[in-house]
């Protein structure tokens, strides 16, 4: 492990995502994966896409070996200042107003519930009466 202990930041990282210069960030750590590139199983670009971010999460989610997490120790180049990285926002949905799909006022659902039985009982109690 060649440890430099040099500390960067998240742009001096992001300039690095060429296939002939590609550094990435993972666990807190500055990776040089240049001469890796042709060797990685899942081929340069995965490598390239996650340069100029924290690949922490893209590493972890793939489910690497233990060989390939000591392979790391030979492209060590330093520590990433994490007050370069944003944080994490949390999504959370817009405040929308209550809707009310038909547009008609729940005064009048009520009224109504209550006014077409009535008046349906009302018409069969006068068909009745009527027949009789």
């Amino acid at each position: 492990m060649v440890a430099t202990d040099k500390l960067f930041t998240l742009s001096q990282v992001s300039e690095h995502n060429t296939p002939k210069d590609c550094w990435l960030i993972i666990h807190g750590k500055v990776y040089d994966v240049t001469k890796f590139l042709e060797d990685h199983p899942g081929g340069d670009e995965v490598l390239l896409s996650a340069t100029g971010k924290d690949a922490t999460d893209d590493f972890e989610d793939v489910g690497h070996s233990s060989s390939a997490k000591e392979l790391m120790a030979e492209y060590y180049v330093g520590e990433i200042d994490v007050s370069t990285i944003p944080k994490k926002k949390t999504y959370t949905p817009p405040k929308q107003p209550h809707y009310n799909q038909d547009k008609t006022s729940e005064f009048i659902v009520k009224l109504l519930q209550f006014l077409v039985p009535l008046a349906i009982l009302g018409l069969a109690v006068g068909i009745r009466i009527y027949t009789k």
